[in-house]
């Protein structure tokens, strides 16, 4: 796949992981909470409300998007890793059955009023790992592995098409990362939910692309549906 193969994305995700890793293991889990979903705005409130559902329907539409217009290839990656990745969460949440920081802070630290945005309807229960999380993390992976290969399989591989392949991969881990903390902000998820969503999100991801990689150079892979029309 050549040097410059999603190594932004991925590369972001991990000194991610890192710094949240150490927060978690170095500071408790209510005050950490407290301190990652402060700083509420009229403003802030509004974006997180909405944005955060962009995980509920987003992913769905583009996989369509993907299978009908892109190569069949990318739109088996999307949507089997969103699939998978959503599903084992599923398998973890209903295991594990985790309270939510609502139930959480009522029971351990009560005397503590959580910021909430009006209008978002809270949730109690089955709150490890976080799903938007996992869903934002596997879209938004998967478009940057398609991104990265489609620059490094282009005739036009130049500094340019790099250059922008990495932007775009930034710009994708930057929105995988909001939607992440958008669960936070909102207080819907503890900051372990969304690391082990990312984890997820992103593992499964690669997981299938490990797979389905092997199928690149096959005619069904590069079929297009509605195939743009040879001027």
């Amino acid at each position: 796949m050549g040097k410059w193969y999603n190594r932004i994305f991925i590369t972001l995700s991990l000194i991610l992981i890192a710094v949240l890793g150490l927060a978690l293991l170095y500071i408790p889990k209510g005050e950490l909470h407290l301190l990652l979903c402060g700083g509420h705005t009229p403003a802030r409130d509004i974006f997180y409300r909405y944005y955060t559902q962009v995980a509920e329907w987003f992913p769905y539409v583009l996989c369509v998007a993907l299978l009908l217009f892109s190569r069949i290839g990318d739109g088996v990656l999307a949507t089997a890793g969103l699939a998978l990745s959503a599903l084992t969460t599923q398998i973890f949440k209903h295991l594990i059955n985790a309270p939510r920081p609502l139930t959480w802070f009522a029971v351990n630290m009560p005397d503590v009023q959580l910021p909430l945005v009006e209008g978002v309807q809270m949730n109690y229960w089955f709150s490890f790992p976080s799903g938007h999380t996992t869903s934002f993390f596997a879209l938004f992976y998967a478009l940057s592995i398609i991104v990265a290969s489609r620059s490094n399989q282009s005739n036009q591989n130049t500094l340019n098409s790099k250059i922008m392949s990495t932007m775009v991969q930034a710009l994708f881990f930057f929105m995988a990362a909001l939607g992440g903390y958008s669960r936070i902000y909102l207080s819907q998820h503890f900051a372990a939910d969304v690391f082990a969503g990312m984890i997820i999100g992103i593992g499964i991801t690669l997981v299938c692309y490990a797979v389905l990689r092997r199928y690149e150079d096959q005619k069904w892979y590069n079929y297009r549906v509605f195939a743009p029309k040879k001027q």
